[in-house]
């Protein structure tokens, strides 16, 4: 796509498959090739011009306010903003104040649920808190900031909207997006109200480049025709040269939803995942992903990285640590780290510290008749039902402080607890809680 293209024409995107890394002048396009962060740009070569200057750029990426908290699926756009503050740039981070109030149809089969304007606030609160440990915020030139576009949505008049900006998009081509056409195609509803949602999207990019002089959004490959209607608004009504880059989508090597699992997504605030758990999930990632995800995940060198991808066999388990360490680091903090370190190196240790694991607590009044194993093991999340608990206990898979439970009717009483009034459930090798007596 070229700047000067007719905005009725659909953007023909350039692919990183089609550009060797030595091509890029500028050191944070660099960076992100080598790390695996591109897939799609409007143009690499005006991109990498504006990024290769003296100046900082500013680049936003949007996050709508959907739940409380962020989640691992939110990482790869977020490490893009880290990199580009790195190398000299200034990260805007958009929360969609606005737009969660109609939600993106992007590639869904359905409608987001409707949120209040109290919810909306509530997750908003909640997500602020994430991009402070990936960030730097401030007044300096290459400092983040975190806008809302409600401060400006919520102002739109509608006859204006339409007026001044709605007359630059042609349906036709809104209809021609393969995140608009795979749901008619499919005869699933698709609102008015999530219909205007890429307009309102362009529209935050045009605001963006009033209001900061940004040059460019970058986001994950479901938002390119989102991302494109901005670059194209932009030049439209100011005549601006802005660029528009998306992530590739990302799967495990077993072809999974990257941030999915059988307990629901990897959340990255404490009050919905502990930080044990969060380190957990990354020590548990499957072989084949080690590398890829050291790279996109973690700040260490690629010469670093490279050296743990030539582990194999068990030694690919040091790699898998490394990187549970370094994200979990990013996400929860070096104090929070250290608990998690403690309370993993005292798995099946007398003197490990079980305070850093997720926690089950009872009161001794509660434990005076015992906790049943089975119930202990779905309330630890690691069953989603007894039958499926009672196969773990009868398999050896279940031990209390080392001890091995093969009775499915075994349960835990008050005399069980030592001075610390504290006990480890594990089941198989990764998966351990404390339970906890407590009052």
């Amino acid at each position: 796509m070229t700047i000067s293209q007719p905005v009725d024409q659909p953007a023909s995107p350039q692919n990183a498959s089609e550009v060797t890394q030595n091509g890029f002048a500028s050191d944070a396009l660099l960076a992100l090739h080598a790390r695996g962060f591109i897939h799609q740009c409007t143009s690499f070569a005006g991109l990498d011009r504006i990024l290769a200057g003296e100046e900082a750029v500013p680049v936003y990426i949007g996050f709508d306010a959907t739940a409380d908290s962020l989640h691992v699926g939110h990482l790869l756009p977020i490490m893009t903003l880290r990199w580009l503050q790195r190398h000299g740039h200034k990260p805007i981070v958009l929360v969609g104040g606005g737009t969660t109030r109609i939600g993106d149809p992007s590639f869904r089969s359905e409608a987001r649920p409707i949120l209040s304007d109290e919810q909306i606030a509530a997750n908003i609160n909640g997500i602020r808190k994430v991009f402070g440990r990936f960030l730097r915020f401030g007044d300096g030139p290459s400092d983040a900031v975190l806008v809302n576009n409600a401060d400006w949505l919520d102002q739109l008049g509608y006859v204006d909207l339409l007026r001044d900006i709605g007359r630059h998009f042609s349906v036709n081509r809104m209809l021609s997006f393969d995140s608009v056409k795979s749901r008619l195609e499919r005869q699933e509803s698709l609102s008015f109200l999530e219909f205007n949602y890429m307009i309102l999207q362009a529209f935050d990019f045009l605001e963006l480049s009033r209001r900061f002089g940004c040059r460019a959004q970058m986001g994950g490959g479901d938002q390119w025709a989102n991302i494109i209607n901005g670059v194209d608004l932009v030049r439209r009504v100011d005549g601006n040269e802005v660029f528009g880059m998306t992530a590739p989508l990302l799967t495990t090597a077993s072809g999974v939803k990257m941030g999915k699992t059988a307990a629901g997504a990897v959340w990255l605030n404490a009050d919905r995942l502990s930080a044990f758990d969060y380190w957990q999930f990354w020590r548990n990632c499957e072989d084949g992903d080690v590398g890829r995800f050291l790279r996109l995940f973690t700040d260490l060198p690629l010469l670093d990285i490279e050296q743990l991808e030539q582990l194999s066999g068990a030694a690919i388990n040091e790699a898998k640590i490394v990187l549970a360490d370094e994200a979990t680091r990013l996400a929860h903090g070096e104090f929070e780290l250290e608990a998690v370190k403690s309370a993993a190196n005292g798995v099946f240790g007398a003197n490990g510290d079980l305070n850093g694991l997720p926690t089950l607590e009872f009161t001794a009044h509660a434990l005076k008749d015992g906790i049943g194993i089975l119930a202990l093991i779905v309330m630890a999340g690691f069953a989603k039902t007894n039958s499926e608990a009672r196969r773990l206990v009868e398999g050896g898979a279940v031990r209390i402080d080392d001890k091995q439970i093969t009775d499915p009717e075994h349960h835990v009483l008050n005399y069980a607890f030592d001075d610390w009034a504290l006990l480890q459930l594990s089941v198989g090798k990764k998966r351990h809680a404390a339970i906890k007596r407590v009052g």
